[in-house]
């Protein structure tokens, strides 16, 4: 058996709820979203291009996720009729993706939704302890972005 040390202990926990708690996010999400004809992970491809056209590849590289299933889903979303494809004037190869009116009154629906659930679930949770939370994971993500794997 591997001994860590009591920090590398906690961190390993913290992961291992990190991962429970992401299941635990997709499923309500499915829920939410589900309302409105989406799952949780279209809904995190629509919310995205909120802001703008982008590529799947650079939505996928903006949301650290893989580049393949970024796809599998925008092509779900075209054929759902909540993506269209833009000329891209900087890449001919990588179409620009647009939301189409049915996206965005789905994300209007969401929007809603979400800010009800959200408060639900944050009224049993002390706001300092958020804040500490969200502190900790952005800290976390950082050095890991930055490459700390030793």
């Amino acid at each position: 058996m591997t001994r860590r040390s009591a920090r590398a202990e906690t961190l390993t926990r913290l992961v291992n709820e990190v991962f429970l708690s992401n299941g635990a996010l997709l499923a309500a999400g499915d829920v939410l979203a589900g309302e409105v004809g989406l799952t949780a992970t279209q809904w995190q491809v629509v919310g995205f291009l909120e802001d703008g056209p982008v590529s799947a590849a650079e939505l996928a590289r903006r949301r650290g996720l893989r580049r393949q299933s970024v796809q599998e889903t925008v092509n779900r979303l075209l054929r759902n009729g909540m993506l269209t494809r833009l000329d891209n004037p900087a890449d001919g190869r990588a179409p620009l993706l647009h939301l189409t009116p049915a996206a965005r009154a789905a994300l209007s629906t969401l929007g809603r939704r979400q800010a009800k659930w959200a408060d639900g679930v944050a009224s049993g949770i002390a706001p300092d302890d958020l804040a500490a939370t969200l502190r900790t994971l952005r800290a976390l993500r950082e050095r890991l972005a930055d490459g700390v794997a030793e």
